[in-house]
């Protein structure tokens, strides 16, 4: 009875939608969930309605219609079964198929899913939401969550250097001894033993200093009754009692949102508790909003420290602009942001217009690179050095696969001739400058995350402004480049970070984390560099006005840059902690010219008090 009454009102939906359209005007078309059999509060599986009713609004979308569709308050719950399948290949994330998804909106325009406070609760393996080939789509209103994350929280009882680490997993936790004697935690359709894990003051929240990824050797586990298990061959003195660990794994299958091919779209007062991979991940989309986005905790009283697995928001190879304001990113278990394209890697040299390349990271193919028209241009991956001209790309196409889906060697034909050194014999990368977005990131609290604050790998401007940096674990703040490991492009031209507050960064040491403000490309062959990587022009980079509380040394390490201005800044020294870090110097420089410290002057002459800068042949 309840699937006759649903299919006829997905009939009459679909009448009423087909007549608006054909009106002259634009209509503004109101869609009730609840009209379309969606239930909150019931603990049933809303998979199979939810597709039923994505399908029927995706059938009628067209230019002259707006569709909102409004989903009541209350819990929904998503099940793996009834729900869509998709084939989706995602950047920096594991390229595992198929991908299950509760709610896949693909080729919509013109469509804002209103959530009105809805708590979006998914089981097992699933990817939450999907936004594909659609224009000025709009998120608001709603939350993500997994009824049991894949994260495993335990809270440390006792530490016994000689017995061991006594634990108790936290009440959701599901978990069992294996007769091998490891502690294996599970779920719908998955199952670990972790080994890692991320280490939480239980008052404060903080990340444990000096504690980085905690090595967790949970096995022949013994059972002490009330919940409490022991591991005997875990030891470690720094996890004292009440410490609360995040025992994870380091696959990223999903992530909370994934967003491809899109214009244009807005996400609104959106929170995502949790997420397997990246919270949200954005590829190949142009004009991106985050408004109210949060990755991020409950309350205050929330039970758990972590959020996502990975990044908060991670945007590849994405143009137009970039607007993150008003966030709150804490306890993931990467950075807040990241904003980079991807370097292909030239494997073939097949005439003087026309080379192939691959992608070569493991996280990161199987979807397009570029499109004919593109600007490009070539580096030298030892020294990162432009080669040769900018091109344009006349034609490219997949190699190994027969169309773009899931391929990663293309063959891409250029406007101009390429460089003759350029083979895959010496090394060099393709990056795409078309497809680099510009980047405003403001009135953010980032605080309580493993590794690093915001990464930026664009050509494009990028200002940092009136955030709060509080308790990063690594770096604030990292400007990167790298053609040798994960291909992340590219330099960054034009960098404004101004009236941000940045709290104890550096409490653990991570990749690329040489001060609170990184600017570190990935350069294996820094001797023979003869062009710098970032800036190219005066003031390229400016750090203005912004306040460093901090209880150790290093404010800002500089690696390859030309044109950098310091000024204005205050830096609170504290007591919170021990200074530890191996750079003990405030400002670190190598291999930099034309940079500005508080209005002096540093070149490869001059060396400051407080400054080291680093000979070429160091």
């Amino acid at each position: 009875m309840m699937k006759n009454m649903l299919q006829v009102r997905l009939v009459f939906l679909l009448s009423w939608l087909a007549l608006l359209g054909s009106c002259a005007t634009k209509q503004t078309v109101m869609i009730d969930g609840a009209g379309l059999g969606l239930t909150p509060n019931t603990g049933e599986n809303q998979s199979a309605l939810m597709q039923k009713a994505i399908d029927s609004i995706r059938s009628v979308v067209a230019d002259d219609v707006e569709i909102v569709f409004n989903l009541p308050e209350g819990r929904y719950d998503f099940y793996p079964t009834d729900a869509a399948q998709r084939e989706y290949y995602i950047s920096n994330h594991d390229q595992t198929n198929p991908k299950i998804v509760g709610l896949p909106f693909e080729d919509f325009k013109n469509f804002t899913f209103n959530g009105n406070g809805a708590q979006l609760v998914f089981h097992g393996r699933m990817l939450p939401m999907s936004v594909l080939r659609s224009t000025n789509v709009t998120l608001k209103n709603f939350s993500i969550d997994f009824e049991n994350p894949h994260i495993s929280q335990v809270e440390i009882v006792a530490n016994d250097t000689e017995k061991g680490i006594s634990f108790k997993p936290a009440p959701w936790v599901k978990y069992r001894i294996t007769e091998a004697g490891m502690f294996e935690v599970y779920g719908e359709g998955w199952s670990q033993c972790p080994q890692w894990g991320i280490a939480f003051d239980g008052a404060t929240r903080h990340i444990v200093y000096t504690t980085s990824d905690v090595h967790c050797p949970i096995s022949n586990v013994q059972d002490l009754g009330d919940g409490i298990l022991l591991a005997p061959n875990w030891k470690d003195a720094r996890l004292k009692p009440g410490t609360v660990m995040a025992l994870r794994g380091w696959g990223r299958p999903t992530p909370g949102i994934f967003l491809s091919h899109n214009e244009g779209t807005k996400i609104l007062n959106v929170k995502v508790h949790y997420s397997e991979g990246m919270a949200l991940l954005a590829q190949l989309c142009e004009d991106i909003t985050l408004d109210g986005f949060g990755v991020c905790l409950k309350g205050d009283d929330d039970p758990r420290y972590f959020t996502s697995q990975a990044d908060a928001t991670h945007f590849s190879g994405c143009k137009g602009k970039i607007i993150s304001i008003n966030g709150l990113y804490e306890g993931m278990m990467d950075d807040a942001i990241n904003v980079h394209g991807t370097y292909l890697k030239v494997v073939k040299r097949v005439d003087d217009y026309t080379l192939e390349g691959k992608y070569m990271h493991g996280q990161a193919w199987g979807f397009d690179w570029g499109y004919p028209g593109d600007r490009v241009q070539f580096v030298r991956s030892q020294t990162m050095e432009l080669i040769g001209e900018e091109n344009e790309v006349v034609s490219i196409e997949p190699v190994d696969k027969p169309t773009v889906h899931g391929a990663s060697t293309f063959r891409i034909r250029f406007k101009q001739p390429v460089a003759d050194e350029i083979t895959a014999q010496k090394g060099y990368g393709i990056e795409n400058l078309t497809w680099t977005p510009e980047v405003y990131f403001a009135h953010n609290t980032i605080r309580n995350n493993r590794a690093r604050g915001a990464l930026f790998s664009t050509p494009q401007p990028v200002v940092v402004e009136e955030n709060l940096f509080d308790h990063t674990s690594g770096c604030a703040i990292l400007l990167c480049g790298d053609c040798n490991g994960w291909y992340e492009t590219g330099a960054c031209r034009d960098v404004v970070i101004r009236k941000n507050r940045f709290i104890n960064a550096l409490t653990s040491q991570f990749q690329f984390t040489n001060a609170v403000i990184s600017i570190y490309p990935e350069i294996p062959n820094l001797n023979d560099q003869e062009a710098l990587f970032h800036g190219g022009k005066d003031n390229a980079i400016r750090i203005v006005d912004n306040v460093f509380e901090t209880f150790d040394a290093p404010i800002l390490y500089a690696k390859s840059v030309d044109g950098l201005l310091f000024e204005g800044n205050d830096i609170i020294q504290n007591t919170d902690f021990k200074p530890m870090h191996w750079n003990r110097y405030r400002f670190f420089l190598q291999r930099v010219k034309n940079v500005k410290i508080e209005g002096v002057l540093v070149d490869r002459l001059n060396i400051l008090p407080d400054v080291k800068l680093v000979p070429v042949n160091q």
